[in-house]
């Protein structure tokens, strides 16, 4: 690359050292100034594909720089799943028209699948000849993460974690959701069972039909029936109008019987009949209507265990455990915090519109070290205080809940006091006071709530008058 571009004298413009003088004149100064500026990324090719200019926002989303872009094939550079087939560019080529708004994925240098959307315009010279083509493409990165929270829209690929079991169940998803057998899905509160069963869902033939949940503890037998069947007008005091079940709501979907283990026996043989057959009849009717929809149930006890001792139908176990699938809790595959918080920060740095960069190496070791009874959902939790207490970029220790330190002294004999003690953890939250308010001690003693001679004591026990 020249240092000066010879259409408009600009330095580091990123036309090619040969592209025609055409193509040149059309992005002269001001323009390279402003495409220079603007997040969407540009880049020109001429008739054989080849790129001849690419902007720095082009750099961003692909990872590749102007200089390895530039007298490379367009597809060699983006490398969009469009690309061998119906390709915006070529088409534009062919036909001289524009082409609008082609959603795709493309895979940066690194290798990182991004969604973005694809605009192409002809380019011509003064007479109205096409020279090549101008493409334009935005990253949607930031608006599918979005959608996915808004419209709770999950596949496997959503499913964080390096942990060999997380491994192992994510290698058989697919497979499990492509079967359409009713699934049984058992962990501990808060590992994350709803979002298994939507993944379930999305990945298979029934992803495009409703994904229904209901928390069967949430509500009594009889206005558990309610929901599901349905009932008729009449059917009881207040049915003034007839409703559809959930079964029926789920038509050609799933449905997702949470708590499953919290039901009643009669309750149990309702629904083995409704697995068996497909067919219920509402309260209060007497017609018997039939749905197809896919049941996933979760529990948090041990279904198996329950069935043995007579405490849960054997008959519906075997017959929801078709598929089963055994979440570990957040204790058991604690290499996945790290990740999982990440991707919590990531997450709220979208919903909170914040820009927060990561977590102190204190606050990530306190974590590491927390025993974590509501497993994921806890620490996703914690995570959102973080982000409301949180006003610069790192989560600290200050920023964490106070709750987790009683939590820490009530939980003495545990996991936490074996792998740190309760005053290497004063130290921390102590020394990240200070340094939030550059070591002046009364404005730590008024943060903290205690009085300066308090806070001389702690600081001369944990060995920080020194400092």
């Amino acid at each position: 690359m020249k240092d000066s571009c010879e259409a408009c004298g600009e330095k580091g413009c990123t036309h090619s050292p040969f592209v025609s003088c055409e193509i040149s004149s059309a992005f002269a100064s001001p323009c390279c100034a402003i495409l220079e500026s603007i997040s969407e990324g540009v880049l020109t090719v001429d008739r054989d594909r080849k790129v001849t200019s690419f902007n720095h926002a082009a750099e961003v989303i692909t990872g590749f720089r102007a200089d390895d872009a530039i007298g490379q094939n367009c597809h060699d550079i983006l490398r969009t799943s469009v690309c061998e087939g119906r390709c915006p560019t070529e088409a534009t080529l062919s036909s001289g028209e524009a082409v609008n708004n082609i959603q795709t994925e493309i895979i940066s240098k690194s290798g990182v699948r991004k969604p973005i959307s694809i605009n192409t315009v002809p380019l011509r010279d003064n007479k109205g000849t096409i020279i090549g083509a101008v493409e334009t493409f935005r990253d949607l990165s930031e608006m599918e993460s979005l959608r996915k929270e808004i419209s709770r829209d999950y596949t496997y690929e959503d499913i964080v974690g390096r942990d060999e079991r997380i491994k192992e169940i994510l290698a058989l998803l697919p497979d499990v959701a492509e079967s359409d057998s009713p699934v049984l899905i058992t962990g501990p509160t808060g590992s994350g069972k709803e979002l298994f069963a939507r993944a379930i869902h999305n990945l298979s033939n029934r992803k495009d039909g409703p994904f229904v949940a209901v928390n069967c503890a949430a509500l009594p037998d009889t206005l558990l029936e309610s929901e599901l069947f349905g009932h008729a007008k009449g059917a009881f005091t207040g049915a003034l109008t007839s409703k559809p079940g959930r079964f029926m709501l789920a038509h050609k979907g799933t449905i997702f019987l949470d708590e499953i283990g919290s039901t009643t026996a009669a309750f149990q043989a309702d629904l083995l009949r409704v697995l068996d057959t497909g067919e219920f009849i509402p309260l209060g009717d007497t017609r018997t209507l039939k749905a197809d929809f896919r049941i996933v149930a979760a529990a948090n006890q041990d279904i198996k265990k329950m069935a043995m001792n007579g405490q849960f139908r054997q008959d519906l176990y075997y017959r929801l455990n078709v598929a089963g699938i055994v979440l570990p809790s957040l204790q058991e595959r604690k290499e996945d915090i790290p990740l999982l918080i990440n991707h919590f920060i990531g997450k709220f740095n979208l919903i909170k519109k914040k820009s927060v960069k990561g977590i102190s190496s204190e606050a990530l070791s306190f974590l590491m070290h927390h025993s974590f009874p509501g497993n994921i959902r806890e620490l996703q939790n914690i995570i959102e205080y973080a982000f409301i207490r949180c006003k610069g970029d790192v989560i600290g220790m200050a920023h964490l809940s106070h709750d987790l330190f009683e939590d820490m002294d009530e939980q003495s004999g545990d996991s936490i006091m074996k792998q740190s003690s309760h005053r290497e953890l004063e130290l921390q939250k102590l020394t990240a006071a200070l340094e939030r308010n550059k070591w002046n001690r009364d404005k730590v003693a008024k943060e903290l709530g205690i009085g300066r001679t308090t806070l001389w004591r702690k600081m001369r026990r944990l060995g920080l008058l020194k400092k």
